[in-house]
């Protein structure tokens, strides 16, 4: 049976910039997760997100078909994607989920005020919120890699960056006894960190070590008003593994399940590459330099055959 992990606790609101990076950087190198306290996002704006997000998955199939994804943005039905693209189940994960992207490229799509008053204006509410305490959380993750505040902006990650967001329904009482079907397969995130809320229903589950067989899978609890804090793929390149993107699923859900997730990737045109705080000649940098968008496409084509 999965032992019930604790994750570290990071708080954004401490005067301690300096201890509350060098807690960052024990989480990262740990875990690869944390939970991020006093973020400052109302708890009145998460619980209205939540409310917005049922009410849209509660409409009849051929309303949600209307916003079916394009671009990577809109409806993406269950089953329709698999994570773990090394698996052999041939369905997809039994999940549904709605994305949105940068606000200001008019690639999203939008359920009609009509239909879902005030939805649109709660969402881009939240997306810009978090998005706001992502920068707030690289710029303390710079200085917990020894290097400026400003790092990540200055190298442009934050210059109109690929930030996108899921609002991710699990059905639950789901009929999975034919396969190993998962809420979400065993994965790792693609960019630099992810910020997720959830509705308290468990299911989430990491793996610490992932390059060993078998996978030693830990429950990670929800924690009332924390955002759980991963790092993705391309912060684990940019430090040459001093931090962990860890993989991570959520299993079948026994009950309905609700979570949001903000991916905060960088600009597309954003270089990775080791920083120089994370590489010497006797630690040389272990991935080649790749743009972002370069290495997004090829996760996606993976992942989901985009």
């Amino acid at each position: 049976m999965p032992g019930t992990l604790q994750l570290p606790i990071v708080d954004l609101s401490s005067t301690d910039r300096f201890s509350t990076a060098n807690s960052i950087r024990q989480a990262c190198i740990d875990h690869g997760f944390f939970y991020l306290v006093n973020h400052g996002v109302d708890e009145e704006l998460v619980k209205k997100v939540f409310e917005q997000s049922s009410n849209f998955f509660s409409l009849p199939i051929e309303d949600k078909m209307k916003l079916d994804q394009r671009n990577h943005r809109g409806y993406v039905t269950l089953y329709a994607g698999k994570l773990d693209f090394t698996s052999s189940s041939a369905k997809g994960d039994s999940r549904e989920g709605f994305y949105i992207g940068p606000l200001a490229d008019d690639l999203n799509q939008w359920p009609l005020e009509e239909d879902l008053p005030s939805w649109r204006s709660t969402i881009e509410t939240y997306y810009e919120k978090v998005l706001s305490v992502g920068a707030e959380l690289l710029s303390l993750i710079a200085l917990s890699l020894r290097l400026d505040a400003d790092f990540f902006e200055k190298l442009g990650a934050l210059n109109d960056p690929l930030a996108n967001m899921g609002l991710l329904h699990y059905p639950g009482g789901l009929d999975c006894s034919d396969e190993e079907i998962y809420g979400a397969s065993a994965h790792s995130d693609f960019g630099m960190i992810t910020l997720l809320a959830t509705d308290g229903v468990p299911g989430l589950q990491i793996c610490r070590e992932k390059t060993e067989q078998p996978h030693v899978w830990e429950d990670v609890p929800s924690m009332s008003g924390a955002f759980i804090v991963n790092i993705g793929d391309v912060m684990e390149r940019w430090t040459n593994c001093l931090f962990r993107s860890t993989v991570h699923r959520v299993l079948p859900p026994g009950q309905e399940r609700y979570s949001v997730a903000f991916f905060a990737n960088p600009n597309k045109d954003c270089i990775i590459e080791c920083v120089e705080s994370c590489c010497s000649e006797s630690s040389p940098p272990r991935f080649p330099p790749i743009k972002y968008i370069d290495y997004m496409k090829e996760r996606m084509r993976l992942s989901y055959g985009f």
